[in-house]
């Protein structure tokens, strides 16, 4: 299905979303290029190497990335698909959370995907012909309480897809939203990792909150990282890829809470994450 397509995929540290896109495109004879941050190189290592090429890639440098989509050129000529896929959590209350954190979330979560977008069209448009998948979230959609800043990123991730959809149709470019649901992975944890530095003041109160909101999309049920990346493989893949493609744990209550009356999503939110108690 995917015989002689050229991928690139970010954020593709063992453990996570990315990773499993490189086997799912590897497994349909796709020319993967698996992509992330010097430090996480050898989380790549374990990736099959028949159809898989590791490549360092900072979705957050101008330098790097050019550098790496130029690498690809020069290898295979051209770029079939991109997945934006890096992403980075970012927990905590909006009035306490620092500024230098939300602004390395858009960095990384917004721009980063703008970056690749901006390098990789031109070689598209050259061929009329591409896919560009970025990765958003139902929490770009329906925002939740601790973790606005990291709601606000993919919600831009949302606007610009929309935008970029119609701006890139007369080159033959194809643009994919991708809002996963709750999807087993690594990122619950590195979100609980990052919260260990922080000293909440005015919601020193809510601290077991926020925690239960950074692994909040971890539970028992959340949809297997494999069996989400093969469903949006073979979407992406399909002769004509669908504009968005809303899939996992969670999708479902996150749909009827898009179409809930504010009071109805407030009072959801409110209880599910402790903001009911008059603070002291």
């Amino acid at each position: 299905m995917g015989d002689n397509k050229v991928v690139l995929v970010t954020g593709c540290a063992k453990g996570g979303i990315g990773y499993e896109y490189c086997k799912a495109f590897a497994e349909q004879n796709c020319r993967v290029f698996a992509s992330d941050i010097s430090q996480r190189m050898h989380d790549m290592l374990d990736l099959p190497s028949d159809n898989i090429e590791t490549l360092e890639l900072d979705v957050a440098s101008d330098e790097s990335v050019a550098s790496a989509v130029d690498t690809i050129i020069s290898k295979c000529g051209h770029i079939d698909i991109l997945i934006n896929n890096a992403g980075i959590g970012s927990t905590g209350p909006l009035a306490e959370i620092p500024l230098e954190t939300i602004r390395k979330a858009w960095e990384i979560n917004s721009l980063g995907q703008l970056r690749l977008v901006q390098q990789v069209v031109p070689y598209m448009a050259s061929r009329h012909s591409g896919s560009i998948v970025n990765v958003g979230s139902i929490v770009g959609r329906v925002p939740t309480p601790w973790a606005g800043s990291y709601c606000a990123t993919k919600a831009a991730v949302h606007a610009m897809s929309n935008t970029l959809r119609l701006e890139l149709r007369p080159f033959g470019i194809n643009v994919v939203l991708v809002l996963p649901g709750a999807v087993r992975s690594n990122f619950g944890s590195a979100n609980t990792e990052r919260l260990r530095n922080h000293d909440w003041k005015l919601y020193r109160e809510f601290e077991e909150a926020i925690v239960e909101r950074a692994r909040a999309s971890q539970g028992s049920k959340a949809t297997d990282a494999t069996l989400f990346a093969r469903h949006v493989v073979k979407k992406v893949l399909s002769p004509r890829p669908p504009k968005q493609i809303i899939f996992g744990h969670m999708t479902g209550l996150f749909a009827m809470l898009s179409w809930s009356p504010l009071w109805v999503r407030d009072l959801f939110f409110s209880t599910r994450f402790n903001l009911n108690k008059k603070v002291s």
